[in-house]
């Protein structure tokens, strides 16, 4: 083939696989998306060694996609455990799975979910760095973190978050600031921390063009990291942030002019009101590629719940312009989250993303609710659970229930408004 990226095929004309599949499974025709990859304004996460991957495109008028983060911890280390959560996360329809695996030896473990999911794979490089050589953080090299990289490329990783916006200038600025909560991204404190005890740049700034060679040989999607995201809603939208913005938006045209795909992150913890401007402002600083938000989280004080204050901050991103939802679990801040904690999670965010496709107009979504309301109004239970986000729920309230009438539920009753409307309009009495 002449071309190595989607980006670089869509820019010559040539529509591909990953592409056809992607616009079939988003109800737009075929070359329409050719053209939205050639601008960067889709990314299709598509690592060539990932051969089980069925392709998601993420960016413009595409359908909200969400991710879920999984891995093993110093104090978590069950790799079984994290391996069935990746089966779940895949049964529950999540579009990506992230591997934040932050202790020992990962690799295997990283080919095994490679190897066995359909959903893209993203990784933070930088975090598995350290158990990898198993040195301390001030004796691993440049080298060192660029060879992570070329490792996790050669295992089929489709997406890597790159901290490459902290860059001297950034950290110059940040040192100045007054922020409550510093820095909170694991990877951004990790370079901070590295950049102090070395006295050298940040090596995925400094050598970006080499990181651009690694991901275009194998078609990585750059997941441009926001180390100086906001860990409180009283950082938010500061200086320290949109100068890392502007960084960002400074290496996504470096990284279009060698072909290779882009995402960018964002923040982190935000109030309601300031949700829909850094929408726009991302979207104007780094030139309409997709946006992948963490949350946000729209309040500080919800330790337990953060699931239900991200899916807040995340419809009304994903309404905004976001692209691209990580969920977040009730355990965030608290604890590596348990099997229940990322079912919970993936619900959350996924009905954030329905909710905001709503609000675009994102083909097919509508109809989804339309169908729902249809099966509520003519009372047709299977139905409805067999249209619900998620079935398991909704099947177990009804069982539970012991409801008198088969047709109505234990909270109506005989008053029930659907059955008496619907035995008025066809001619019948109500008898109550």
């Amino acid at each position: 083939m002449a071309f190595q990226t989607q980006m670089q095929a869509a820019r010559e004309g040539i529509i591909t696989q990953e592409i056809n599949r992607v616009a079939a499974k988003e109800h737009i025709a075929a070359h329409e998306l050719r053209q939205l990859v050639a601008e960067g304004l889709v990314v299709i996460p598509a690592n060539k060694n990932h051969t089980r991957l069925d392709p998601e495109g993420v960016g413009k008028g595409l359908r909200t996609k969400i991710n879920v983060n999984i891995g093993v911890s110093h104090d978590c280390c069950d790799f079984q455990a994290e391996l069935a959560k990746v089966h779940t996360a895949i049964e529950l329809k999540a579009e990506a799975i992230m591997d934040l695996s932050s202790s020992g030896k990962t690799a295997g473990f990283r080919r095994k979910i490679i190897d066995e999911s359909p959903a893209m794979i993203g990784t933070v490089p930088i975090y598995d760095a350290i158990g990898y050589y198993d040195r301390n953080l001030k004796d691993i090299t440049a080298a060192d973190f660029l060879e992570v990289v070329a490792l996790h490329a050669r295992d089929g990783v489709d997406f890597m978050t790159i901290h490459a916006g902290i860059n001297r200038e950034t950290v110059a600025r940040f040192q100045k600031s007054e922020r409550v909560t510093n820095i909170v991204s694991r990877g951004g404190s990790l370079l901070f921390a590295w950049m102090d005890l070395t006295g050298q740049e940040n090596p995925f700034y400094q050598y970006f063009d080499k990181v651009l060679d690694i991901c275009a040989e194998y078609d990585v999607t750059i997941s441009l990291g926001d180390a100086c995201r906001p860990g409180s809603t009283a950082d938010a939208t500061d200086s320290v942030q949109i100068q890392e913005l502007i960084v960002l938006g400074e290496l996504t045209k470096r990284a279009w002019e060698r072909g290779v795909q882009v995402m960018i992150e964002g923040p982190g913890h935000m109030a309601l009101n300031e949700i829909a401007a850094n929408m726009i402002l991302e979207k104007k600083l780094c030139h309409g590629a997709p946006f992948y938000v963490l949350g946000p989280l729209v309040t500080d004080v919800a330790p337990g719940y953060d699931h239900i204050t991200s899916a807040i901050g995340g419809a009304l991103a994903a309404a905004s312009g976001a692209d691209f939802l990580c969920y977040v679990t009730p355990a965030e801040h608290l604890r590596l989250p348990t099997m229940e904690d990322m079912t919970e999670g993936i619900i959350a965010a996924k009905i954030a993303a329905h909710a905001a496709d709503l609000a675009k107009g994102v083909p097919g979504a509508k109809e989804w609710d339309l169908q729902m309301s249809r099966a509520r109004a003519a009372l047709d239970w299977e139905t409805m659970f067999q249209l619900a986000l998620d079935p398991v729920k909704p099947r177990r309230y009804r069982r539970e229930s012991n409801a008198e009438n088969s047709e109505t539920c234990t909270m109506c009753g005989k008053l029930c408004a659907m059955k008496n409307v619907n035995l008025v309009l066809s001619g019948s009495k109500v008898d109550i």
